[in-house]
């Protein structure tokens, strides 16, 4: 296959075949353009050729801000006199200018006090600065500032003010950017850019779940959005494999069709619960491979299998749009099953990226947030959002539009960042992409199964590619049914059990008594028993209810 060149406007075009050059067309040696870099070629399973995107065929460049030098000079004006009114002397020894916000490092200077008669220099504290961030709001005219006393690292403190103008950081400015090269780690994401202008990247493997929020508008989409648009341009389907839930139907379901989904995007709540039943029942599945392996973790057991020449154990990202929606439904199953996975599910390569656009106690729960070190948080309404995803104010003072705090994991310090910004042009051009790399001929499916494109490309049914490794193929159905059926099962279920066993009848009586409940718990044990073909229909009077035997039991619906 031959890479398409830059003269092609469709960077998703086919093999193109080379016809011999024409003496007579050929341009001079100085006018000749440079050829196009390699495409990058990865073989996946069954021989599968693998092509990843060239950031530069999908993603736009945009024009940096420029530079306001004299406002710039003007504003650390203003505020070395405002301060210096109120008693507080400072100097502005630097200025950085980020696409949001611009930085000033303020340093404190030396007032002078009389201390028991004497006259004595003291710096100024902190604090007083901090207490006047109302009054330079409104000699500067911006609204809101934040303050960051002292800067992480430095002896200055950090005035943000806000831009008259927001610059956006484009996706493919921080992919191409020396900080994200420099990371090292699985799961490089884009980030954006901080108030220094400095492109920020983070690793997902070592964060290892990200926890994100904000008001509707404030960017909290375009952030998810950018995290999957960077895994896709570094991973193959061999490689990465997604897990998408968007109840609001209109966020991921863009993403239908790209070969790196494991099923279509869900977007009915009542199957969520058999999504994350899958997730923990996956990763249990992970670790005793783990274990057979004697590897630690997923990049053990991966190097392993390549040296091998096995298949390799694909990273599984598990993107959640709205965890709201979801703990409406079911609170306590949800929250157990997330704060499992978020416990354990690192070492086995499964990885979450939940968003919320309601940070309130009960859906970012206290078990939710505490094993989720890696938060962002875009704007917000209240401080109390706020205290609810940082555990601290200063959220409710973001500008929206991308502007947000970023909680590193290694860091107690929070980092306010631009974040990257990816168009829907862009996103389609990216899906588009990847659903041509996923194209199968007809022959080559199974013989009960139906081509997966029509005569357009559309309408991939991205659950199956008979060219990738049968990784798992998840039946949110059956997963749901048999959740459901688990969480209307008594905590004392397995103990009315054993006790019906070893008595040899079954009554509502008998449960009362070894038990110690009362009647309608044990008459609905009883009921339970029933439904679940231990004991027999009630035959009336004292006589209670048959016990049926083990091996006459009926074979559950399905296994797992």
């Amino acid at each position: 296959r031959a890479a398409a060149g830059p003269g092609h406007d469709d960077p998703y075009a086919g093999p193109i075949t080379t016809l011999p050059p024409d003496p007579a067309l050929i341009a001079p040696p100085e006018k000749q353009a440079p050829p196009p870099p390699p495409t990058i070629r990865i073989i996946g399973s069954d021989q599968v050729i693998w092509r990843l995107p060239q950031i530069d065929h999908i993603l736009e460049e945009m024009g940096e801000a420029e530079l306001e030098e004299e406002d710039l000079r003007e504003r650390a004006n203003t505020i070395e006199e405002t301060l210096r009114s109120f008693g507080v002397p400072v100097t502005v020894v630097e200025v950085n200018r980020g696409p949001a916000v611009t930085q000033f490092g303020l340093r404190p200077e030396y007032v002078t006090r009389k201390v028991r008669g004497e006259e004595k220099r003291m710096k100024v504290r902190v604090s007083k600065i901090q207490a006047l961030s109302n009054d330079l709001s409104l000699a500067l005219a911006a609204a809101p500032i934040r303050i960051e006393a002292p800067v992480p690292g430095r002896n200055i403190v950090g005035l943000e003010v806000p831009n008259q103008n927001i610059a956006l950081v484009s996706l493919r400015s921080v992919l191409e950017s020396e900080e994200f090269e420099r990371l090292r780690g699985p799961l490089r994401i884009a980030l954006g850019q901080d108030v220094s202008g400095r492109a920020v990247a983070a690793s997902l493997a070592r964060m290892p779940h990200l926890l994100v929020a904000g008001a509707t508008g404030s960017g909290k989409s375009v952030c998810i959005n950018a995290v999957i648009c960077s895994l896709l341009f570094q991973y193959t389907p061999d490689q990465l494999r997604f897990v998408m839930v968007d109840p609001k139907r209109v966020e991921l379901t863009g993403y239908n069709g790209i070969p790196h989904l494991i099923d279509s995007v869900v977007t009915d709540i009542d199957k969520v619960i058999g999504v994350l039943h899958w997730a923990t029942t996956e990763m249990d599945r992970r670790y005793k491979d783990l274990e057979r392996a004697r590897a630690r973790n997923i990049e053990v057991y991966n190097a392993n299998r390549q040296a091998e020449g096995k298949p390799l154990m694909p990273y599984i990202i598990i993107v959640i749009d709205e965890l709201a929606d979801i703990m409406m439904m079911s609170p306590e199953e949800v929250e157990r099953s997330l704060v499992r996975l978020a416990q354990m599910a690192r070492a086995t390569g499964i990885h979450l990226v939940i968003a919320t656009q309601r940070p309130s106690v009960n859906v970012v729960t206290g078990l939710i947030k505490a094993n989720f070190p890696s938060r962002v948080s875009f704007a917000v309404t209240s401080q109390i959002d706020s205290r609810v995803i940082l555990d601290t104010p200063g959220a409710e003072r973001l500008l929206g539009r991308g502007d947000m705090l970023f909680m590193r994991p290694d860091s107690a310090k929070l980092a306010r960042l631009q974040g990257a910004f990816v168009s829907d042009g862009e996103v389609l051009r990216l899906v588009r992409y990847w659903r041509g790399q996923g194209v199968l001929p007809t022959h080559s499916l199974r013989p009960h199964e139906e081509p997966l494109f029509d005569d357009d490309g559309d309408d991939l049914d991205a659950a199956t590619l008979p060219s990738l490794p049968p990784v798992q193929r998840p039946l949110w159905e059956d997963m749901a049914a048999q959740v459901e059926q688990e969480a209307g099962r008594d905590e004392l279920f397995d103990a009315a059990v054993a006790v019906v066993r070893e008595t040899g009848r079954a009554s509502t009586s008998l449960l009362q008594r070894r038990l110690r409940i009362g009647y309608t718990r044990a008459a609905r044990l009883v009921d339970l028993l029933e439904a679940e073909g231990i004991v027999g229909p009630d035959q009336g009077g004292s006589r209670g209810r048959d016990v049926i035997p083990p091996g006459t039991m009926e074979d559950p619906p399905f296994d797992l």
